[in-house]
């Protein structure tokens, strides 16, 4: 059970909400840096392999990896943009 639902009896009706919210936002974003985590690691590497197998293409690689990888945090911020717009909406 949640923090807030255990201490609902001492908290008056907007520290509930307060505490609701709070709850709410945190689990947003560990939802969302999930996803680009998980991206990110298969993005870098597969760019690893494919630089092991061909060395004479890494410059390419590792510059497209860097682009994706830019790419791919940007879903992580804009879930802590959410994140802090749950928490003081």
């Amino acid at each position: 059970m949640s923090i807030a639902v255990l201490a609902a009896e001492a908290l008056t009706g907007d520290e509930v909400k307060a505490a609701a919210a709070a709850e709410g936002a945190g689990f947003a974003y560990g939802l969302a840096a999930i996803g680009p985590g998980i991206g990110i690691g298969y993005l870098v590497g597969q760019a690893v392999q494919a630089m092991a197998r061909q060395p004479e293409s890494a410059g390419q690689v590792q510059t497209t990896m860097f682009l994706g990888v830019a790419f791919t945090e940007a879903l992580a911020l804009i879930g802590f943009v959410v994140f802090i717009l749950l928490k003081f909406a």
